[in-house]
């Protein structure tokens, strides 16, 4: 369907007011950043500093904290990449009985508040698990909050990943056997190419959640 020009302007239009409303209180930040005045306000622009900036690198606190992150979610997307593109390869090849309940219990996770998820995560984590012959306790630390993270990443990667295979012909898969192809093969040069886009996307996604997440890592 073609639209009209005033459909078209009006859609640019309605594009470009979202995007100023989602970035504009980011520029308002990054314009304080520069000012040399230690009071916020709309009082104009008093000139041009880097000291701020100069501030924050020279204090351990956040440079710590930024590198913690990234390795948090680096991790957590890692794992959240590697579980979720299986369960959804499971969940789109093979039908078996409780396959709507086992996709619930996979997306449960992010549908869940985060206060929820955080308590739920710490007394798993403090509490002493016994398993018969051995017990142990996960206990909380960078290893606790890695977990946690990655149990609501796996979510956004399997959600990718189902979504496209399921959108993949299955006869791919059988005229690659067809022609002498091992199960190795056929994910190496068929199955990974289609849905590299995805792993991508979700990689890309889970990493933004699980750095931008911090009510289940002050729990954790």
């Amino acid at each position: 369907m073609r639209l009209s020009l005033p459909s078209k302007l009006a859609l640019a239009g309605f594009t470009v007011l979202t995007l100023v409303f989602l970035y504009l209180p980011l520029a308002v930040v990054a314009r304080l950043s520069f000012n040399p005045t230690k009071s916020v306000g709309w009082s104009g622009w008093s000139g041009f500093t880097l000291d701020w900036w100069r501030q924050v690198w020279e204090v351990d606190g956040p440079k710590d904290a930024l590198w913690t992150s990234v390795k948090v979610a680096l991790v957590a997307m890692a794992l959240a990449l590697v579980l979720g593109t299986f369960a959804a390869m499971a969940m789109a090849r093979f039908s078996f009985f409780g396959k709507n309940a086992v996709s619930f219990v996979l997306v449960l996770p992010i549908a869940l508040p985060g206060i929820v998820t955080g308590i739920a995560m710490q007394n798993t984590f403090t509490r002493t698990i016994n398993l018969g012959l051995f017990s142990f306790k996960v206990g909380l630390g960078f290893h606790a909050v890695v977990l946690a993270h990655a149990t609501f990443c796996v979510v956004i990667a399997y959600n990718n990943v189902v979504a496209r295979l399921r959108r993949t012909a299955p006869n791919l898969l059988e005229a690659s056997a067809d022609l002498g192809a091992q199960g190795t093969q056929t994910f190496r040069y068929v199955t990974f190419p289609l849905m590299r886009s995805a792993l991508v996307a979700g990689g890309i996604l889970a990493f933004a959640l699980s750095f931008d997440e911090i009510v289940v890592t002050t729990f954790t």
